[in-house]
């Protein structure tokens, strides 16, 4: 509940995504409903991949040798 006098957002906040959630547990995964209920935010965010680890991004040392190596060519 909203405290008296309080502006409502601006904003309009999206809803959960529970298609997407259902779709991702009981048919992607075939979890069965019991195991999909179960399932904390950080497991289902696990098992649709989100947590993998993101790769480093190249250093610019990495990205002038590369442009180096393989210059653009000049104009037609």
């Amino acid at each position: 509940m909203r405290p008296a006098g309080s502006a409502a957002p601006e904003t309009p906040v999206p809803g959960f995504p529970w298609d997407a959630v259902l779709t991702l547990g009981l048919a992607t995964l075939r979890w069965r409903p019991r195991d999909l209920w179960a399932a904390t935010p950080r497991e289902l965010a696990a098992a649709a991949g989100l947590t993998r680890p993101v790769p480093d991004a190249p250093s610019r040392t990495d990205l002038d040798r590369l442009l180096a190596a393989y210059p653009d060519p000049e104009g037609p």
